[in-house]
């Protein structure tokens, strides 16, 4: 297999010049906020893995409760994904991504006050609500400021904020938990407290710091304006039978993209895995208290930032996306399947970086192909669906490894289903375009990349 690539000093890369600069400004203004909204995005959905160590004993809480909190959190966000993804394109990110932060923000900081598992429930619940439409919503608000072939290495800048957010949070939540007792709230209340604020504050910010197109961007020039709008625009498409344009529901029942639907299901099912990180690191020998799991949490989570960023730029370089989803998923499988295995702890260990980083490289690719399959028009849509079918696998972990640990009084079980499933979402990933094939897009050549 032959992989393209730009020589530094081909027509191809003195062309792509003015672009490189006005990208990288466009990276320097916005990665590097998004990526801290994501850190406390997804802070708020995965501390409560880390609360579970003294939470699930003092709120007594069986495996099936806690796996039914998380599972609650996940149901909500999925039915709220498209709606959410909706409002943003209609409202703009600057007032839609304000205001679920600071709503979210409110709902996780409340959670210290539960007192069972109804009570965690329902506030599991708001926290899904409103958090339902950032991660769509923000891998549609890239698709406004980054041209196709510098959309791998912008999602990996981007996406690094969730094993960065977990090895931070690994690192720092048993710190926090250690503050069990002071002025009468337990370490988990404290956690709660303490990382739910910071999206309220960044809410407030995101209001005047984020701009809901190039278009509307004072910091840029009219000329890097229309050098940035002359690589989003997409090249018109001749319409015939096979590419004419479709309906919402022809296209987001494509088989294409019903395909990568699944493939996103496996995957973030792996993903998933995350919030029983610490519990797990709990069982190996060797690892005792709660500051000690919280830094062998954080190894698998700094190996995956160094991947992910390194296998995006080579996306990037290569313009190859298919095979760079499928070998970080396949290699994710086997370091499930490692980590299951009875075997010393280092070994045990190993397999867990192996499987989080594969799976967190296999996430940063993933997202840069399916708004391919989708006409500019329907993205918004299309985007939260592929994403909330996707999500489906976080709901249904949560319950499968809860009740297979409850079973088996191991995490063993667990790590296998979610080997397995990899690996069928591999068999997907396999099974989709390679590149954008006139058949499966509908682009409307009267239509710009903005115009949602």
């Amino acid at each position: 297999m032959r992989w393209p690539s730009f020589a530094p000093g081909s027509s191809q890369a003195l062309s792509l010049m003015p672009e490189r600069a006005v990208v990288r400004k466009v990276s320097r203004r916005l990665l590097g906020f998004l990526f801290l909204l994501y850190v406390f995005s997804f802070l708020d959905r995965i501390n409560i893995g880390f609360a579970a160590l003294t939470m699930v004993p003092d709120l007594g809480l069986s495996g099936v409760e806690f796996g039914v909190a998380t599972a609650l959190f996940y149901a909500a966000y999925i039915v709220c994904g498209v709606p959410g993804n909706i409002m943003l394109a209609r409202l703009g990110a600057r007032r839609w991504i304000s205001a679920i932060m600071i709503a979210w923000g409110v709902a996780s900081t409340l959670t210290f006050l539960s007192r069972g598992p109804a009570s965690l429930y329902v506030l599991r619940v708001v926290v899904g609500m409103t958090e339902a439409g950032f991660l769509p919503g923000m891998l549609l608000y890239l698709t406004f400021w980054f041209p196709p072939a510098w959309r791998a290495r912008a999602n990996a800048l981007f996406m690094i904020a969730q094993p960065v957010t977990a090895a931070v949070g690994s690192a720092v939540s048993g710190y926090v938990l250690a503050l069990d007792g002071t002025v009468g709230l337990k370490g988990w209340q404290w956690l709660f407290l303490l990382e739910g604020m910071p999206s309220v504050l960044l809410g407030m910010i995101v209001f005047v710091w984020l701009d809901d197109s190039p278009q509307h961007a004072r910091w840029l020039s009219a000329a890097e304006k229309r050098a940035l709008q002359a690589q989003l625009t997409p090249a018109a498409v001749p319409v015939s039978a096979a590419s004419a344009p479709r309906s919402l529901v022809a296209e987001l029942l494509s088989p294409a993209v019903l395909r990568f639907s699944v493939a996103y299901f496996c995957l973030v099912n792996s993903l998933a895995m995350i919030v029983w990180m610490p519990l797990i690191i709990k069982t190996l020998d060797g690892v005792h208290g709660n500051r000690s799991v919280g830094m062998v949490a954080a190894i698998p989570q700094a190996a995956s930032i160094v991947l992910m960023i390194l296998w995006g730029r080579h996306s990037d370089h290569t313009q190859e996306r298919r095979w760079h989803l499928l070998l970080p998923m396949l290699a994710a499988a086997s370091g499930w399947l490692i980590a299951a295995a009875p075997g010393h702890t280092v070994l045990r260990v190993t397999g867990l970086c192996i499987a989080v980083a594969g799976s967190y490289a296999a996430m940063s690719i993933f997202w840069t192909i399916p708004d391919r399959l989708l006409s500019p028009q329907r993205r918004a849509v299309g985007i939260a669906a592929i994403n909330a079918i996707g999500n489906l696998g976080s709901a249904l972990n949560p319950l499968a490894v809860g009740w297979l640990r409850d079973y088996t009084h191991s995490f063993a079980a667990g790590l296998t289903f979610a080997a397995l499933l990899l690996a069928c979402g591999a068999g997907f990933a396999l099974w989709t375009p390679a590149r954008n094939e006139p058949e499966i897009l509908a682009y409307d050549t009267s239509t710009n990349a903005d115009t949602q």
